[in-house]
């Protein structure tokens, strides 16, 4: 088994070869066939979350090196445990199957109503079990593998971790009317998804909020309906004289600037959605709150069902096509430095 490791917080991924493990139990053995390189990776290389005043989270508490990043992954089972073959959704040797990467205990309540996602004791994938930068993941059950047939490999990966989380967020605005402006802030690999799943989720297109001028480009072309650079002098003023506010707004960048230009755009009684992890720190007077009775909500990846849902609507066509672009495992590394360097558009996807 060849992977590439973080094997010191903030420094460079390492190759390490060493043999595979058998499956046992319930244990599913992928062989890796495409795994999306996230910016959350960034964070988790690096072992610290940007609070602002606050300081740092620091992950290097509940993260033991070495471990093997990547959440996106999808490829073929090449072997399974002896009692997984009896589970109530079985997989073969052969089987073309997705990762839900986000795993829980499976036995507190929070796992029992379907929420894995948010279970306090995580088993999560590529943080804390061997993730994608590799050709090979062990997968603790055969119930976290999904079909993606009909969806081209280097697709289907991104739905595990970009998809999925744009889903979660907009299903948490719910269905939104033709009067109702959504603006979706940041058009990297998640903002993009975000913008693609917009109008199948809450019934309304989304205008977008960037920086880049290329990044704006791309979200046009993947269904905004307008793009435009947040951090104009006047631009908060502009739109909402433009628009009378914004219903909802999701923020996939999560910085100080982003979040707070999103709360700054909502119009009375409208929401702010928070998923990017860039970090920073917010301050916003308490009487804002009930004076214009909006709110802030964090959104954190998705359910296994909603993962199951967002494939359903990407058989359809109806989830778009995401823009990514393959590269070698061996590149893994560098697409971390491309991250955190703000020079990629769209997803990278690592091919073994």
């Amino acid at each position: 088994m060849r992977s590439f490791k973080v094997t010191g917080f903030g420094a460079p991924l390492e190759e390490v070869v060493e043999d595979a493990a058998e499956p046992v139990g319930n244990e599913v053995l992928v062989r890796v066939a495409a795994c999306g390189v996230c910016h959350s990776d960034v964070h988790l290389r690096d072992g610290y979350f940007d609070l602002g005043p606050d300081g740092r989270l620091d992950l290097s508490r509940g993260l033991k090196t070495p471990f093997t990043l990547g959440h996106e992954v999808a490829g073929t089972v090449v072997a399974v445990g002896p009692d997984a073959a009896a589970a109530p959704e079985p997989v073969a040797v052969g089987d073309a199957r997705l990762v839900y990467p986000w795993i829980g205990c499976g036995a507190c309540a929070t796992c029992r109503a379907g929420d894995e996602q948010l279970c306090r004791a995580p088993r999560n994938i590529g943080i804390h079990a061997g993730g994608g930068y590799s050709d090979h993941v062990m997968v603790p059950h055969p119930r976290y593998l999904l079909s993606y047939a009909g969806i081209p490999v280097a697709e289907a990966c991104t739905y595990a971790c970009s998809g999925l989380t744009a889903y979660g967020a907009l299903k948490k605005i719910g269905r939104l009317g033709a009067g109702d402006p959504l603006v979706v802030v940041g058009a990297g690999g998640v903002g993009l998804a975000g913008v693609r799943l917009a109008a199948p989720v809450t019934g309304v297109a989304a205008m977008v909020a960037e920086r880049a001028a290329a990044r704006r480009d791309a979200a046009l072309a993947a269904g905004a309906v307008s793009a435009f650079d947040p951090m104009e002098e006047g631009a908060v003023r502009r739109f909402v004289k433009e628009t009378g506010g914004a219903a909802a707004v999701v923020d996939f960048v999560g910085s100080a600037a982003t979040a707070r230009f999103g709360f700054d755009i909502l119009r009375k009684g409208g929401r702010l959605i928070v998923v990017g992890l860039f970090g920073g720190g917010l301050t916003i007077p308490v009487p804002h709150f009930p004076l214009r009775e909006v709110s802030i909500a964090g959104s954190y990846v998705g359910s296994l069902q909603d993962l199951r849902d967002l494939l359903a609507l990407a058989r359809t066509g109806g989830a778009g096509r995401p823009a990514v672009a393959t590269h070698g495992l061996h590149e893994a590394e560098d697409l971390l430095r491309g991250l955190a360097d703000g020079r990629i558009t769209g997803r990278a996807v690592l091919i073994p």
